[in-house]
This record gives structure tokens, C-alpha cells and sequence, in this order.
């Protein structure tokens, strides 16, 4: 567990994009985020206050979050000397960057001399086991999509978000370094050795109350060349009753591959519940999360009910429509 609350370092961050993983964390956990460190230079921001290290300290920061992924993954000597700081300070670190923190000299020994714990959230954690497939209690909705980057994460805390504000128990499992973050818990199933993705997330979601829902976080696509051993790996750990299926309407080709198309949504459902039923006989898709970001919004609303009425389930954007009737559905599955 990552201790909370948090201090977002931004650095010289030019845009959201580029601070992705903090803009995460400060949308979807305000609450835990005591603000932000940003250089002179940045032309961004969280929307959290800006302070400097000490500041934070002073006000409860026990974690200073690198929220920031540079091309290459190289921590520049400037954020080096901001992180030695934070250790000064009393800050634990925690970073979602593939450099880990300890492979830097100077991070790894004044973490240890002062008894600051480093957080690489892209390690798996030892001793996860190979997956056995056998039934265990609870339930659990794994987000699934027709391509990478599809609003899988951002689906999943929607609708944890929406089953807690109707009384349900619901725990959002985090599966990538920006959910970790964000949850102060989870398995960077990427991270994992393929043999064990499946048992990665067993151990994520493990034997639950009946009455309580996981909402996993789902990763890659099955159709995708490059990520579909890890989504089938996870797609047989989560063991899901439920599943959402994740659209992005404006790509034409999987991202990052030119060479392969994207494929059609009802093509994706059925190869995700004809794998899921390896663990889970009775898994099936029950709704459809399509981010409409690029669209207008009389094209956005239009798309959607096409989509609603072409499957016969719920189609929704969180951002600009919630997931309310995508927990109608699940209420109403009978899971």
C-alpha cells in the first residue's frame, strides 16, 4: 500500500498529456492529493495548490507521486536532486515510470539511510502464483475493449463510483500504473511474466463477500497484435460475471498498428465472452462504454443510441452521459 495523501510532482510538465498520471490522480482521488509541485517553467497543472516540498510535508504529504512518464524514462538530474528532497522531507516516492527508482544511486541510498520506502509501481510484487481457474465468491466486472487506451480505467472508477453512491460494496482493482496510483494498490499486469498474469489477478480480486463487486480494470485487446496475451491473461483471472465492452468510435486502426483495423464491436463481445467462459461459463457483456471526446454532441448522443439499439444493451460515455444505466444493467443481471 502507497500512503496517502499525496504530493503530484509535475515538473516542467507542458501538458495534461504529458502529466497524465497525475491529472488521474487528482481527478478521480481529490481528496488525496494535498497539491502539486510544478517548476517555473510548467504550462500545466492538476487544479490542486501549488507548494513546495517542504509545504506539503507541513501539511501531511507522506507520498510525493512522479506523475509524469518522459520519453525513455530517464529521470533527469534536476528531478533527481526535487526527489532527494522529498526524502529529506519525510516523503515516501512513488513512481509509475519504467526507470526504477532504486536503479538510481543516489535515490536508493538516502531512501535507505533515512527508512523511506520507494515505490515502482510497474513491479509485480513476489510470490504471485500460477492462476488455477476454479470458482471463488464474490462478483467482478472486468472492462474489455476493441482497442487499447479505450476508457478502460476510467469506466471501471465510474462505475465503482456509481455502484458506491447506490450502497453497493465495490472496490476498484487497478491493473496499470496510473489505476495503482490512483487506488494506492494494485498489479502492473504488463509487468507480469506471462505465465502468471491470469494468477496476478486472482490474487487482485481474490474470494470476495457474494454480494460484493470488483470492477477490474481491463487492459489491451484481444484483437490487438501487440497486448492480447495480457488481456486474456486477465480476462481468465478476473473470472468476470460481468463485462463492459470499450470503444473508441474515431480510430480506424488498432493504436500504435496502422496495419491492422480496428475490429467491430459485436466481433469483439463475442470473442470476449467465448474466451471468458474458460473460468466463467456464465460471463457475458452487458453494456457498451464509447468515449465520445471527438464528437459533437448531437453526433456523440446519436452514436449512442444507434450503438444501444444495434446491441440491445446500454451505450454510454461516463464523461458526458455517466454509467448509471450501465449499473442498471448490472443490478439488474441478477449476478
Amino acid at each position: 500500500m502507497i500512503a496517502k495523501p499525496y504530493l503530484l510532482f509535475l515538473a516542467d510538465a507542458k501538458d495534461r498529456n504529458s502529466c497524465k498520471t497525475a491529472y488521474g490522480i487528482a481527478y478521480w482521488r481529490p481528496a488525496d492529493c494535498v497539491g502539486e509541485l510544478r517548476y517555473p517553467e510548467a504550462t500545466t497543472d492538476c487544479g490542486t495548490p501549488a507548494m513546495t516540498v517542504r509545504e506539503a510535508a507541513q501539511r501531511g504529504a507522506k507520498t510525493m507521486v512522479l506523475g509524469l512518464a518522459p520519453s525513455g524514462g530517464a529521470l533527469a538530474p534536476r528531478w533527481v536532486e526535487t526527489i532527494l528532497e522529498a526524502l529529506d522531507a519525510g516523503l515516501d516516492i512513488a513512481s509509475g515510470m519504467h526507470v526504477r527508482l532504486d536503479s538510481v544511486a543516489a535515490i536508493a541510498e538516502r531512501a535507505q539511510r533515512l527508512g523511506r520506502k520507494l515505490h515502482d509501481v510497474r513491479m509485480p510484487p513476489p510470490g504471485i502464483k500460477v492462476g488455477t481457474g476454479r470458482r471463488r465468491p464474490g462478483k467482478r466486472l472486468l472492462t474489455v475493449g476493441t482497442d487499447c487506451n479505450a476508457g478502460k480505467m476510467f469506466t471501471s472508477l465510474a462505475l465503482e463510483k456509481e455502484l458506491r453512491a447506490r450502497g453497493k460494496a465495490a472496490t476498484f482493482r487497478a491493473t496499470g500504473q496510473t489505476g495503482i496510483l490512483i487506488a494506492g494498490s494494485g498489479i502492473a499486469v504488463d509487468a507480469v511474466i506471462a505465465d502468471f498474469i491470469s494468477g496476478a489477478t486472482e490474487q487482485l480480486a481474490p474470494a470476495n463477500a457474494p454480494e460484493h463487486w470488483d470492477l477490474v480494470e481491463g487492459q489491451g485487446s484481444l484483437f490487438h497484435p501487440s497486448y492480447a496475451g495480457v488481456s486474456l491473461g486477465l480476462l481468465h483471472g478476473a473470472q468476470p460475471d460481468l463485462m463492459v465492452m470499450c470503444h473508441d468510435p474515431t480510430r480506424k486502426t488498432m493504436r500504435g498498428d496502422v496495419d491492422h483495423a480496428l475490429p467491430g464491436i459485436r466481433e469483439c463481445i463475442a470473442l470476449n465472452e467465448h474466451c471468458a467462459k474458460l473460468t466463467n461459463p456464465a460471463a457475458k457483456v452487458i453494456g457498451i462504454s464509447v468515449n465520445t471526446s471527438r464528437l459533437a454532441d448531437g453526433e456523440a448522443k446519436a452514436l449512442l443510441a444507434r450503438l444501444a439499439q444495434e446491441h440491445g444493451m446500454p451505450a454510454v460515455d461516463p464523461v458526458r452521459t455517466g454509467v448509471a444505466p450501465l449499473v442498471d444493467a448490472i443490478l439488474a443481471s441478477g449476478r
